[in-house]
């Protein structure tokens, strides 16, 4: 076992939260993540109500949490009250100013945890009164900002250290194994949040058409983009862009920019494609990380491979195999 600052605040045996993915986070991967030993979270994104209280119920009144982007939640009054009441072990908030649903989470003496894509963005979450702040670089699979994890992390914890040292810090972006985990305590994180690895998890929500198109591919295949965002109608941010796997629709699309939004046939295609399974129009959402992912597996054995690996790394053995 590892034993970080976040395994004894949170009652956890690994120092692993699994990232409340949109539509693939659901219960049973929650569920499974929290009942070996890490934080499980439903991946609540886009805040519809009635798949989140599905999934609640699917995740069979494991202790998990649920994750929110916080500019939608502030479109759904209501949604967060419901969550709370049901005694969630956290609340994820991320991609916004999470002062006012972050004090409605410190209300209901729940811990609050805010993903950050910049130093400016942790220094604001720390002012809302987050317990546990997610540094994410932009490795990471789905929406992100520029920053780098190698970087942002350390950068965080320092400014933690100075001015918040009871606020917990994990890293996210680009951890797929035990590697990424040492890397990232080395780094000064008190944890991890996993994504793209519990993506490819058994129980997860994935269709098979992704699973298979992602276990095909490396990193490279990667790109941030706005192409997926404007096909669903989507008004993000500006500031944040979309990492998903590239594929024919996505490249002929990043090249004409914004003529898409006036599109209606290939938005149509594309949401036809999703329904469908076709990879070759509606993208598998994985960070950089998919390029360390190469098969399917429980997501119970994927926190104790990462944590083995882990360890053995941290007692010295880092050597390259070979």
């Amino acid at each position: 076992m590892i034993a970080t600052r976040l395994t004894r605040a949170m009652g956890l045996d690994h120092p692993i939260i699994s990232a409340p993915m949109a539509k693939v986070g659901g219960g049973r991967l929650a569920a499974a993540v929290s009942n070996a030993g890490g934080l499980g979270l439903i991946g609540g994104g886009y805040c519809e109500p009635d798949w989140i209280e599905a999934e609640f119920q699917k995740a069979d009144n494991a202790h998990i949490g649920c994750g929110f982007i916080t500019w939608r939640l502030a479109g759904q009054p209501g949604l967060l009250d419901a969550v709370l009441d049901r005694g969630p072990r956290a609340i994820f908030l991320s991609f916004g100013d999470p002062t006012e649903a972050g004090a409605k989470v410190k209300a209901a003496n729940v811990s609050l945890i805010c993903q950050v894509q910049m130093l400016a963005d942790a220094k604001l979450a720390v002012g809302a009164g987050a317990d546990i702040i997610v540094a994410q670089g932009s490795e990471a699979g789905g929406h992100g900002d520029r920053r780098a994890t190698m970087t942002l992390v350390p950068e965080v914890a320092d400014w933690l250290a100075a001015n918040a040292n009871d606020v917990l810090l994990c890293a996210a972006g680009g951890i797929a194994d035990g590697r990424g985990l040492a890397a990232a305590l080395m780094l000064g994180a008190d944890g991890v949040v996993a994504g793209t690895r519990f993506w490819a998890a058994d129980e997860a929500l994935t269709s098979p058409a992704h699973i298979a198109a992602g276990l095909a591919a490396d990193g490279d295949q990667t790109i941030h983009t706005k192409v997926v965002d404007i096909a669903r109608d989507f008004d993000w941010p500006e500031r944040f862009n979309n990492r998903v796997l590239s594929n024919p629709f996505i490249a002929k699309w990043q090249a004409l920019g914004e003529e898409l939004a006036t599109n209606r046939a290939a938005k149509d295609a594309w949401l036809t494609a999703l329904a469908s399974g076709d990879t070759s129009i509606a993208s598998a959402t994985v960070g950089e990380g998919i390029g360390l992912v190469h098969a399917t597996a429980p997501a119970a054995k994927i926190m104790q491979d990462m944590v083995d690996e882990a360890e053995r790394l941290l007692a010295g053995s880092w050597q390259r195999n070979g």
